[in-house]
């Protein structure tokens, strides 16, 4: 049986080197891929692939709140991460977001060809650094340490991460608007909210956060 897969990542030159990777396992096929979360989405919908491979910094729509997406309206569609992020709270998010399996970009290849066969069969599948994070995490709260900190993803709700995103990105509050079938006053708000959950007041600021928590890439 070869299992179909959705290749998410806004980068071409990396999406030719995944596609190449996976299609040389052996019962794997990239049926799609995209460079946004919308686009994946989109895409999910009209392939209902068995897997998507999702890269977390991406326009549009970041691949924490598509992953989500996915796992809510596409139950039998298995997301697994492929990401350089490895911000402890942030992984925490995309597993509760539904991520079936999270692999870091510099982990060696054999680790995303394990992955994959993970998912496929219904199993988690985590690189070490990841699964060493999230039994550290286990044992902190097991010893009353949990909860989240200030100012991490968990901190926002999806739509304020999508805006924030947006904002990142320089989009002007009337074009978020427009996007997302929004009245400016509404994108407004959870800007104003934005800024209170963070303490973060001005763009610079509220760009380098979604940098370092992975909703946009350095490059912005």
């Amino acid at each position: 049986m070869v299992n179909s897969v959705l290749l998410a990542d806004d980068h071409a030159l990396v999406r030719a080197g995944i596609r190449a990777l996976i299609e040389g396992f052996g019962g794997f096929e990239v049926v799609a891929e995209c460079g946004d979360g919308r686009e994946a989405l989109r895409l999910t919908r009209l392939h209902h692939p068995g897997i998507v491979v999702m890269d977390l910094s991406m326009p549009g729509l970041n691949g924490l709140d598509a992953t989500a997406r996915i796992a809510k309206d596409f139950p039998h569609t298995r997301v697994v991460v492929l990401s350089m992020h490895t911000a402890e709270n942030y992984v925490l998010e995309v597993l509760r977001a539904g991520a079936l399996g999270f692999v870091v970009k510099d982990a060696a290849v054999e680790e995303l060809e394990s992955a994959l066969k993970s998912v496929a069969r219904g199993e988690r599948y985590l690189s070490p650094v990841i699964s060493r994070m999230v039994l550290e995490d286990y044992m902190r709260r097991l010893r009353g340490q949990g909860g989240a900190e200030a100012g991490e993803p968990e901190a926002l709700t999806p739509r304020q991460r999508e805006i924030l995103q947006l904002i990142a990105e320089g989009v002007s509050t009337r074009e978020i608007a427009r996007r997302l079938s929004l009245s400016i006053k509404t994108v407004e708000s959870h800007r104003a909210q934005i800024q209170r959950r963070l303490n973060i007041h001005e763009v610079a600021g509220l760009t380098r956060y979604a940098i370092r928590i992975g909703l946009v890439g350095p490059d912005v």
